[in-house]
């Protein structure tokens, strides 16, 4: 085995050790566990995010401080349609 130092915060240290003192397990076994299931499990499937995949959406050139003024943008154009 391989000697590895982490840093922890505090209170997940603390609940880790409390964790495994109750399981009857040494810390580094808690760590080894809970280590060994996180890369024993695949990563989910990644899926397209539907909205992205709509390229209409994205079509043409958008004001850069779009995402700070966008209701003046959409008052805007509601007020310009009618």
């Amino acid at each position: 085995m391989n000697r590895t130092t982490i840093m922890l915060p505090e209170e997940l240290k603390r609940q880790a050790q409390e964790q495994a003192m109750a399981a009857g397990i040494s810390f580094g076994e808690l760590v080894r566990r809970s280590l060994t299931a996180t890369v024993s499990t695949p990563p989910p499937e990644r899926r397209e995010d539907p909205l992205f995949a709509d390229s209409g959406i994205f079509l043409g050139e958008a004001p850069s401080d779009i995402s700070q003024e966008h209701d003046q943008y959409l008052y805007e154009e509601a007020q310009a349609d009618g």
